[in-house]
């Protein structure tokens, strides 16, 4: 109960975030395209730098020890910006070294936060327990940028991120509170070199062929998503002509099919089993990925919540069907590296994404932007698709 309460709370502070950081970019710092896809950049590089290290200390490490540390860190840099927003100090360079620093936690934190459920729900009941975890997700996504935007609206967004400082402290204080009784003890008793534990890890996931495929489509689909986050504040703030409230209320419509898919994923992963799951769910979300850049001022501004509430319905469910998968087949001593390595391998796509969704933002404007990151997304489940025969045995 711990785990889920810090949880929940940190995941509203996290989305209040992910519409107000975008605003304080482009409404208080009047960013462009390509600074927005830097500011993404910086969010997300550290899964290209320290991704696969951090997966080595975590097996090391007491895990809880770990998420307690990444949300004080978070709490601290993220305060930091509305404190200089009322000093009048605040600048893009600010953004870019915050981004940074709560990237660098957000991987450590994510490592340990998926191999350390294992320990707390036991492996029999992962799918449940990562569905419990989505559904906090998902319902954060439909409350938080909202919430966010309105807040942004009514206070600006640089204050609106103290909201998310302070979930990341309660967080702290809850994972802090945990007994550490059914923590597995990190393996002492042999030192070995940095390099050969993270060579470990990667070969456990290259020499599985399942999960290859899983990294080839999280790879791809997180290229698409940050080419997506660089271009999605403008296009519903320019393109669609959003006042930030609504633009927070447009994003929160879209985590819907989020919420279902968390629902879904266990009783769908119950009666078909993970093979049918994740095909099914690759197979919806080819198409359902280009729905949202059809929107338009009018009625067809419902096209973007729409596409990304069918979206999020069959990612959902994919993302809990894999998850589920490969922390059941993986051996305890290695959970931190496969995670890591899974993480490194899908995550360090997004930073190009990012980049790249800022250039073509740039050259093609940002619903050309978008339109790529969408075909990108939808290209994405194409392996699993093509697979269909190693996936559906699962």
């Amino acid at each position: 109960m711990l785990f889920v309460g810090a949880d929940a709370i940190s995941q509203v502070g996290t989305q209040i975030s992910l519409v107000a950081l975008p605003l304080v970019a482009v409404l208080t710092l009047h960013a462009g395209p390509f600074q927005v896809g830097m500011l993404t950049a910086a969010e997300m590089v550290a899964f290209l730098l320290i991704g696969l290290p951090a997966g080595v200390w975590v097996d090391r490490l007491p895990r809880r020890r770990i998420l307690v540390t990444a949300d004080v860190v978070r709490a601290v840099a993220l305060g930091s910006i509305p404190a200089a927003a009322v000093a009048g100090v605040l600048s893009l360079p600010q953004l870019y070294v915050v981004a940074l620093v709560t990237g660098v936690c957000t991987v450590f934190f994510d490592v340990a936060h998926m191999s350390y459920l294992p320990s707390l729900v036991g492996r029999r009941d992962l799918a449940r327990g990562n569905g419990t975890i989505e559904t906090i997700r998902s319902t954060a996504s439909l409350t938080g940028p909202g919430a966010g935007g309105w807040l942004a609206q009514l206070v600006t967004a640089p204050v609106a991120l103290l909201v998310d400082a302070v979930s990341y402290a309660v967080s702290a204080v809850l994972l802090g509170a945990i007994g550490t009784a059914k923590e597995p003890k990190p393996d002492a008793s042999e030192t070995r070199s940095l390099v050969r534990e993270v060579a470990e890890g990667v070969r456990f996931v290259a020499g599985h062929r399942v999960l290859r495929v899983i990294a080839l489509v999280g790879a791809l689909n997180m290229l698409g998503y940050g080419a997506w986050v660089s271009a999605q504040a403008l296009f519903l703030l320019n393109e669609l002509r959003l006042a930030p409230g609504f633009y927070g209320v447009v994003i929160s419509a879209g985590a819907v099919g989020g919420l279902l898919g968390a629902v879904a994923a266990p009783r769908a992963l119950g009666r078909w089993g993970t093979g049918r799951t994740l095909y099914a769910s690759a197979a919806a979300a080819f198409p359902m990925a280009l729905i949202a850049p059809l929107a338009a001022p009018g009625w067809r501004v419902v096209l973007f919540p729409l596409g990304m509430a069918l979206g999020g319905l069959a990612g959902t469910i994919f993302s809990i069907a894999q998850l589920s998968y490969r922390q059941a087949i993986c051996p305890e001593r290695l959970l931190g590296r496969m995670n890591a390595s899974m993480r490194f391998l899908m995550w360090s796509a997004m930073p190009f994404g990012g980049v790249l969704g800022g250039l073509v933002g740039e050259w093609q404007g940002v619903r050309g932007a978008l339109w790529a990151a969408s075909a990108t997304v939808a290209l994405a489940h194409v392996p699993v698709l093509v697979s269909r025969g190693r996936i559906i045995r699962l």
